[in-house]
């Protein structure tokens, strides 16, 4: 019974503190731009991936899109491209990234090892 008093009597007293005053002015929200990861490929166009990784190991046309597949000992990356705003220029939308027998692997890892694949 003693205990129950002594919690009521806390949280009455807590109930009493004074609290930080509401701004009733809306405070503007600042968004940090995002930098692209360094091994970001997303808006490159298929030239700048074949100026990176060179001649892709295979090239599938869907519609409009496209997707360049570059593959290296360590692991296979595929790069998604789609029209872009109204230009309708290609650009890297998506990268999927794997070993060579379908497992998981490191995006960056990937890209890191296919820039620096002996020729």
């Amino acid at each position: 019974m003693r205990r129950s008093a002594t919690l009521a009597l806390a949280l009455l007293i807590a109930g009493c503190a004074p609290r930080p005053p509401v701004s009733t002015t809306p405070q503007p929200s600042v968004v940090q731009p995002q930098a692209e990861e360094p091994n970001s490929l997303t808006g490159l166009t298929a030239q700048e991936l074949v100026a990176r990784f060179g001649a892709p190991a295979l090239q599938i046309r869907e519609g409009t899109s496209l997707k360049l597949q570059f593959r290296g000992p360590r692991c296979v990356m595929d790069a998604y491209l789609y029209p872009s705003g109204g230009s309708g220029t290609l650009k890297v939308t998506n990268v999927d990234t794997r070993t060579p027998t379908g497992g998981d692997f490191d995006q960056a890892a990937c890209i890191f090892a296919l820039r620096n694949k002996p020729i």
